[in-house]
């Protein structure tokens, strides 16, 4: 992290940040030096500089490239420790005025020493430029940890010396405890000696610190003040100019037509978007560093299988006559250089992948710190770019990223068959990987699910896998022990069943296959489908003058006719119960209850063709609950209204794929009710006891 509080001039922790109009931030003295003289053929003339408000002229920071900006003839005279180019400070002119410290001259421009864009300074020169309080809390504080983990005793002839326990104000001395007890006991003239606990600044013996005057980065800080309105605390966001204001730069200020928010809610909201950022640089972290422990292997397995060629080609080099000794030194050239390549390639690849992690690492650790800051205002100004630098970071691993550069095995093969004349000819046969059948796919269990009667399969290929892969067959079984069948053949690697059984065990298996053939089928997984249905009603498939509401549970009509309505579920196998409750009732309409296939006409009432079965007279009204059991063990259909068994199943020898299905209009409201046991009358009953 301490990367991030180093400025970019003089390389030092930042000393009186200062946020730039780019985002960027530099130390106040720093930004004295690199601060230069616009020419006089770029200043607004007087009348323009001094005409209007002088609060609208402090606004206009403009932001341009360097070469836009005119300082093309400038030659930059200065680097700072981390190599960033400075542009010298250029003279005021001989009787000009001298502007007060820190202020700049008007006219004058600051050139950011990270993206090298210009910002013009207004009459207020750097005090127009906000003080970055949460950068410079977060310096303090990391001052006081570095300085307190440093303390060490002054009197041990241990190496290292002991951390330091007290300090004595008197003597000025840190000591460890067996140093104190030894060397300056409570007693003779040490006995008026005051110890106190060691410095947690820098400074010590005797404290010193780095001045300021400032509290700690706890909540103790005095809340920041507007830096127009110095009596007036920061309380709202303004979300155009994307900088905390008071609620007098709301009500006289330029702010004043602008869209602003509360500060409150915009300081959580920021927070949030930030937190959900690092979540994915996070992630990418930690694959870096599972990367990282791959590539070490990489060169282990590269180290044995390269000491395993060399000894193969010298076995094949000393079965042969004399005549191979010169040739054999060749060969072995060539194979420590394929090593040494290798090698390099996957060491480049480590240190490339570990200055990314670390770059990454310490961003995170300076956003952290960020969001633990309890100043919204702080944290507002600069939680933009911090979010924007974020995003950037995790973008940088891109696809293939984190993927070995080569493999650990040498695509040499030596043929050690040819005549004695020969042999001064004899060299490696370089080869490509040869096109084989796929290997056996790994399932991750960890995305496969099911959900209702669908199930959700993933898998991938393991990692270093050189054989091309076309596509995969995705093979399930019947939920009931029953033979393999395909269910999918396809290039992805994330699949979706519907339509299957309920309270039914599924296996699954996957395999790959390329040019070359089929791979073997990989591990079987076994899925469960839930014991009961849940499903609502299909907007999909609904006729278009059918209105849902309630997440799709309750369905109502924009016209007088009837019009049909199926739920998301299929049916096939086992018994089902669901509910249907009547929520209006007017001019005795006749809905229509019941079940149907996925090709029902639905523009007339539920029954009326020989895709439906349904129920549409006898007791319902206002209130009425309708339950619809399908026993498709059975093969018939049972109504009940009111929790009543209406007679004797209505309809018998019912066979294949049903869908629950509703008819109404406009004159009716009906609400869905699913995942219902199925009624007591319906289950076997026990058998009695001799």
């Amino acid at each position: 992290m301490e990367e991030e509080l180093k400025c970019p001039v003089c390389g030092s922790l930042f000393r009186e940040p200062i946020i730039l109009p780019c985002s960027h931030n530099v130390c106040l003295p720093c930004a004295r030096t690199i601060a230069v003289q616009t020419p006089e053929s770029e200043q607004p003339d007087s009348e323009s500089a001094a005409g209007g408000g002088g609060g609208d002229h402090a606004d206009k920071l403009s932001l341009h490239s360097e070469t836009d900006s005119g300082y093309g003839s400038y030659t930059p005279s200065l680097k700072s420790p981390n190599g960033v180019r400075v542009l010298p400070l250029v003279p005021a002119p001989p009787g000009a005025a001298a502007a007060p410290r820190g202020a700049g001259p008007a006219g004058s421009s600051l050139t950011c020493p990270q993206c090298h864009r210009s910002a013009s300074l207004d009459q207020r020169g750097l005090r127009g430029f906000q003080r970055n309080r949460l950068l410079e809390a977060i310096v303090q504080r990391y001052q006081q940890g570095r300085a307190a983990a440093a303390a060490k005793c002054q009197l041990c002839d241990r190496s290292p010396p002991e951390p330091a326990a007290v300090l004595c104000e008197q003597c000025e001395v840190l000591y460890c405890a067996a140093c104190q007890l030894r060397c300056h006991p409570a007693r003779g003239p040490f006995a008026k000696h005051r110890l106190a606990p060691p410095p947690a600044h820098p400074g010590a013996p005797g404290g010193g610190g780095d001045g300021g005057g400032g509290k700690g980065a706890g909540g103790g800080r005095k809340p920041p003040t507007c830096a127009e309105h110095d009596l007036e605390n920061y309380s709202m966001y303004c979300v155009s100019c994307r900088s905390p204001v008071c609620y007098q730069c709301l009500e006289e200020g330029r702010h004043a037509k602008h869209d602003v928010k509360a500060l409150g809610a915009m300081w959580k909201q920021h927070k949030a978007q930030l937190s959900q950022a690092l979540n994915g640089v996070s992630d990418k972290a930690k694959e870096a560093k599972e990367f990282l422990v791959q590539l070490k292997n990489l060169l282990q397995q590269i180290q044995e299988n390269g000491l395993d060629y060399e000894a193969c080609l010298v076995a094949q080099c000393d079965a042969l006559v004399d005549a191979l000794t010169r040739q054999k030194a060749k060969l072995l050239t060539k194979v420590t250089k394929e090593r040494e390549h290798k090698l390099k390639v996957v060491w480049d690849q480590i240190n490339h992948c570990t200055l990314k992690l670390r770059q990454s690492t310490g961003l995170m650790e300076y956003c952290l710190e960020v969001i633990k800051e309890n100043d919204p205002s702080g944290f507002l100004q600069i939680s933009d770019a911090l979010i924007k630098r974020v995003q950037v970071s995790q973008e940088q691993w891109v696809k293939g990223a984190l993927e070995p550069k080569v493999s650990a095995e040498f695509d040499l093969t030596l043929d050690s068959e040819p005549l004695l004349q020969s042999i001064h000819q004899l060299d490696f046969i370089q080869m490509k990987f040869p096109v084989s059948v796929p290997p056996v796919p790994l399932l991750q269990l960890e995305k496969c699910c099911t959900r209702n009667n669908s199930v959700t399969l993933a898998w991938r290929m393991p990692p270093l896998t050189h054989n091309p892969v076309e596509g995969y067959i995705l093979e399930l079984d019947d939920g009931d022990g029953g033979q393999f069948r395909e269910v999918y053949v396809g290039k992805e690697t994330l699949c979706t069943i519907d339509g299957l059984h309920f309270n039914s065990t599924y296996n699954a298996r996957v395999k790959a296959f390329n040019s070359s053939g089929v791979g073997p089928y990989s591990k079987t997984v076994i899925l469960q489908t839930s014991d009961v249905a849940w499903f609502t009603f299909d907007p999909s498939s609904a006729h278009r003058d059918i209105v849902l509401s309630n997440d799709n549970q309750t369905a109502t009509c924009n016209s007088y006719d009837d019009r049909v309505v199926l739920g998301t579920a299929a049916f096939s196998k086992g018994v089902h119960y669901w509910e249907l409750h009547v929520d209006r009732y007017d001019n005795h309409p006749d809905p229509a209850f019941g079940i149907a296939r996925i090709n029902v006409v639905k523009d007339m009432m539920l029954g009326k063709d020989d895709k439906a079965w349904a129920m549409t007279e006898g007791g319902v009204s206002k209130g009425a609950t309708v339950g619809v059991l399908l026993d498709l063990n059975k093969h018939n259909l049972t109504f009940y209204i009111n929790g009543q068994q209406q007679g004797p199943p209505a309809f018998e020898n019912i066979e294949g794929v049903f869908m629950p299905a509703l008819s109404l209009n406009r004159n009716v409201q009906v609400t869905l009710h699913t995942g219902l046991e199925v009624p007591q009358s319906v289950k076997q009953p026990k058998q009695p006891s001799n």
